[in-house]
């Protein structure tokens, strides 16, 4: 019975112990600034400043969250599982208008470029025609994608949009030959060309910006998140500073560990990728994204309002 007991005792309070682990675990979490981020080179800044411990003096900390798509990003930031996110201006100003306000204090390196399968015989654009792509709905690469088919005055029927929003599934699509386009950014792209398979277009050719870091508005108007802001903008830049000077190609051991990348790409990657400083979104494409968001919408409502006259047809049909 003493032996039972005093197992009894252990349990109760192995299990005691364990709760006041996890409550403390979750008020620490809470307290830190979380951010959403993917296995991309846009999001290098951020690996960089907590591999060096640049966030160390923000009250709280950093807590990156890892997400493979962007569209997990955008619904880990609208569920208030993060207050932060790197993303696109498309997504965001999708996300605003759903009700939900962002602050820009930044755009991204981020750019995409659209890598075709070797198979597929792509070498330019007007060759898009009955070709499958592998975008996501409503970000950038549905921008990007329309821009191509008007550009190469196709018709829109007849390139096919496939939403895969996993970037590593997007590669390994690629891999098994699955897809014949593919909009990809860095890392990706540089494993993609390495595997002999041409790049049709980048985003930088045209000079758009369209990768931003976002944050909850409502939670950045308390003084203690908006302080946290203001330390970890100083160390993104000061990060930004360490990666134009020495290269990416210098923290090749982060980028190997934050996005899972084989030590035989890292010396292929683009080593002068410009990393600026904190400064928001250009107006001419903050013009771009809510133009084409709301053609999108125009669209959609014509759609929605033609489905709705057929169904009435066939409802008087009926009677």
């Amino acid at each position: 019975m003493l032996l039972m007991a005093a197992c009894g005792h252990s349990y109760e309070e192995t299990k005691r112990q364990k709760s006041i682990s996890q409550r403390e675990a979750m008020r620490r979490d809470s307290l830190a600034l979380k951010v959403a981020v993917m296995p991309t080179l846009d999001c290098l800044p951020l690996y960089v400043a907590e591999h060096y411990q640049l966030f160390d003096t923000l009250r709280g900390g950093v807590r990156l969250k890892f997400y493979m798509a962007q569209m997990d990003c955008d619904t880990a930031l609208e569920r208030g599982r993060v207050e932060g996110a790197m993303t696109d201006l498309v997504r965001a100003k999708r996300m605003e208008t759903r009700g939900m306000k962002l602050r820009y204090p930044t755009v991204t390196s981020a750019y995409w470029q659209l890598v075709a399968n070797r198979n597929a015989r792509v070498k330019q654009l007007k060759q898009l025609d009955d070709k499958m792509v592998a975008m996501t709905r409503f970000s950038a690469t549905d921008l990007l994608t329309d821009r191509m088919i008007d550009s190469a005055k196709l018709d829109k029927d007849r390139v096919y949009k496939v939403q895969i929003n996993d970037v590593n599934v997007r590669l390994l699509m690629l891999q098994n030959n699955e897809m014949d386009v593919l909009w990809m950014m860095e890392p990706q792209a540089t494993a993609a060309r390495m595997m002999k398979n041409g790049v049709v277009y980048d985003s930088r050719d045209d000079d758009l910006q369209l990768g931003v870091l976002v944050f909850n508005e409502k939670e950045m108007r308390h003084p203690e998140r908006a302080q946290q802001l203001t330390l970890f903008m100083e160390a993104y830049n000061q990060a930004c500073d360490s990666i134009n000077k020495y290269g990416v190609r210098h923290y090749r051991r982060v980028i190997a560990e934050c996005c899972k990348m084989k030590e035989n790409m890292l010396d292929s990657l683009p080593d002068k990728i410009k990393y600026e400083r904190a400064r928001g979104p250009r107006e001419q494409d903050i013009a771009l994204v809510e133009k084409w968001l709301g053609v999108k919408k125009d669209a959609s409502g014509k759609q929605k309002e033609v489905s709705d006259k057929k169904k009435t047809a066939r409802g008087k049909k009926v009677k």
